[in-house]
């Protein structure tokens, strides 16, 4: 037999941001207890509201599974003494175990005999252990946050107001904090009251009733369909960021959608300040039109019914209004501010510790950016922009807009140096130098703002290895990753012909400059280390099979965009049609880079030929050679494989007709040596050896 079993924990409001992790906990929990209790169950559905988090499992069998099993213990040597009793180890598996030592029999695994027992439990009424492990699930349970409350010891993310343990008919005793459980629970806190659960069947639509809709994915697509039936009937675009919805669902438990208006003459503020008002402040959303633009109106999500709905979208407007009125308070105020001035203030906002002030970094990213430049070769117009844009690139951190509100450094940065007589390509750039933002932005579309970004970001990364600030584990405080892995991405967009260590050594030499606790060499070899599993990130991210990334990086990264190109043509080549001719290839390959790695020397003495197939392969090498070079020095890594892939032939004849490990020294040091010309041509593509067949 088997029955449903529910399990609530009603709580005071609990921040929107914790819910939902809150509710993968509690199902990851129980879901692990039940199989450890060898309690068997069917499907799992878990609920979440501000004000409870509910987990309703099916099926749940009546009684634990009875065990019957063989428990391997130590070895025969281990478990006998010298006088052929049973020795320590072995009569503490047995109470291990549960079973008496006469319940021992040997029997051989892998050449070694052990002792083994039939461990037998018959498992227990399921209602029998509820109470406890209910019990010491919700007290394990653990919160960025968490609160302590009366004279209780438990900490929780909020206060527990009661709780329903429900196995079939049966109320599970519970008792937490002094809450005891039952089987009542509590509607919505104004238009609903509380009411009874005989059944866990019956707890959505109990809910239901009043005025709750527990059901995640239930709640989300009422917002989003009352959403776009408002947008349709208006006209409108309202923008849903994925972010503000899960906030917003997890704001209410009875979600209506209305709209609301502000001043048109807001407008004349940046659309972003206004957007990002009523998105951080008031969790609105913005409605748009088919150009995108902003629009005197908003969107909100009450927690309610449509009872004088009116009243409350003008409760709402006023509040905005005020926001908004800040917004454009802040926006004339900051443009009183002159660059000048501003980027004084820099002086005395310390950035690190022993990385000097805000001020500090600024003159390393424009040294770092005026290197980057002259690497690539730009005009004199883009270098005069680059270093331009480096040297204003942080000045609106100082802004009140960007006090207010973080995440519009680099928007009011654009806005503000046009609106000062900065050229349109510079004031660009103080935005772009902060893209990528985050994973899945956009890279900067403007060589200045491309160079200037590359500079703050390798500027961040050396700077924090060179004091020992290096990312372990999940720890990276100062977002290093997001900046490599901006850093490839810009590169990669950008098709910069720009190597990997030119950019380390950029940096490198900027920050010697000021002086570093730590060598150079020490600080780039952590920096190659550090970058390649960025690179190996994005190959993994392109659908790049792990074989060929490992062969791909063994062949270095240092160009990044050239490593792209010869992972994405290998991957190709051993996956597609002409996989069986590439193996041929690859094997062939092989067979030279493997003998090529006791080769002392690189140089050839054809003199020393013996056989018809050394000259063979030195002359077809000889001919196929300068056309690698030139290929990949090109970029064009097919052309540079093509070449390579003609001496297959004369390769496999090579290996038909001669003994490369020959008796005499000379000779044989002479065919290895041709053989490591060759093998470091194939290398400078990929380790092949570690493709996987």
């Amino acid at each position: 037999m088997a029955k449903d079993l529910l399990l609530e924990i009603g709580l005071e409001e609990v921040p929107a941001r914790f819910v939902r992790g809150a509710m993968n906990q509690l199902q990851d929990k129980l879901v692990k207890w039940l199989a450890e209790s060898r309690i068997s169950h069917e499907a799992v559905e878990v609920y979440g509201t501000p004000r409870r988090l509910a987990i309703l499992v099916h099926g749940v069998q009546e009684k634990q599974a009875d065990v019957n099993e063989q428990v391997k213990g130590p070895s025969r040597k281990i478990a006998l003494d010298d006088q052929g009793n049973w020795s320590k180890a072995a009569l503490g598996f047995a109470r291990s175990q549960g079973v008496e030592p006469e319940q021992f029999f040997f029997q051989e695994l892998a050449g070694v005999e052990y002792v083994y027992a039939n461990k037998s439990s018959v498992g227990i009424e399921t209602a029998a252990v509820l109470s406890e492990g209910l019990t010491n699930l919700i007290t394990s349970m653990s919160f960025p946050k968490n609160m302590r409350w009366g004279n209780y010891e438990l900490k929780f993310v909020r206060p527990i107001k009661w709780i329903i343990s429900l196995f079939g008919e049966d109320i599970i005793p519970l008792e937490i904090a002094g809450v005891q459980s039952g089987n009542t629970t509590r509607g919505h806190r104004f238009l609903g009251g509380d009411t009874v659960v005989k059944l866990p069947s019956e707890y959505k639509e109990k809910l239901r009733a009043e005025q709750v809709i527990v059901d995640v994915a239930e709640r989300e697509q009422l917002i989003v369909s009352q959403i776009k039936q408002l947008a349709e009937e208006q006209s409108w675009e309202i923008a849903i960021k994925d972010d503000l919805l899960e906030e917003v669902l997890f704001l209410v438990e009875y979600p209506n959608v209305l709209f609301g208006k502000f001043d048109p003459s807001f407008l004349r503020i940046p659309q972003e300040v206004l957007i990002t008002s009523m998105r951080e402040h008031q969790r609105y959303f913005p409605v748009l039109n088919a150009e995108g633009q902003l629009q005197p109106f908003f969107v909100t999500v009450r927690n309610g019914d449509r009872t004088s709905i009116e009243q409350v979208a003008k409760g709402n407007e006023k509040v905005l209004r005020a926001r908004l009125s800040d917004a454009k308070f802040f926006y004339e105020e900051d443009q009183k501010l002159a660059i000048g001035d501003a980027l004084a203030k820099l002086e005395t906002i310390v950035y690190h510790e022993e990385l000097g002030t805000v001020a500090d970094k600024v003159r390393r990213i424009r040294a770092t950016a005026d290197r980057i430049a002259g690497i690539l070769g730009v005009d004199n117009d883009t270098a005069s922009s680059v270093s331009r844009a480096a040297d204003i690139c942080k000045f609106d951190l100082v802004t009140q807009m960007v006090y207010e509100f973080p995440e519009l450094q680099g928007i009011m940065g654009e806005d503000y140096a046009a609106k000062a007589g900065e050229s349109e390509v510079v004031a660009k750039a103080i935005n772009e130098h902060y893209q990528p933002r985050f994973a899945g932005d956009r890279a900067p579309s403007s060589l200045t703002g491309a160079i200037v970004s590359l500079a703050d970001k390798i500027d961040t990364i050396v700077g924090c290895f060179s004091i020992g600030i290096i990312p372990t584990g999940s720890q990276d405080p100062y977002a290093l990753r997001r900046q490599a892995s901006g850093i490839v991405q810009i590169v990669l967009a950008q098709n910069l012909s720009l190597q990997l260590e030119e950019l380390f050594n950029a940096s490198l030499a900027v920050h010697a400059e000021r002086g570093m606790k730590r060598s150079e060499a020490e600080v780039s070899k952590e920096l190659n280390e550090f970058f390649g599993l960025r690179v190996k990130n994005v190959l993994s991210e392109q659908n790049v099979r792990y074989d060929v990334v490992d062969a791909v990086m063994a062949a270095g990264f240092n160009n990044l965009s050239l490593a792209v190109e010869r992972a994405l043509l290998i991957q190709g080549l051993a996956s597609g049609a002409e996989k069986a001719e590439f193996k041929l290839t690859i094997d062939a390959f092989n067979r030279v880079c493997n003998l090529a790695a006791k080769a002392e020397s690189r140089s050839v003495d054809s003199a020393l030929f013996a056989e018809t197939a050394e000259g063979a392969l030195y002359t077809a090498w000889q001919a196929a050679h300068p056309a690698v070079v030139k290929a990949m020095a090109d970029g064009d890594v097919a052309a540079a494989l093509a070449q390579l892939s003609s001496l297959k032939e004369a390769i496999n004849g090579y290996f038909d007709g001669v003994m490369v490990m020959a008796k005499e020294d000379d000779v044989r040091a002479n065919r290895l040596a041709t053989l490591a010309l060759i093998a470091d041509d194939i290398s400078g593509i990929a380790d092949f050896s570690k493709l996987v067949w």
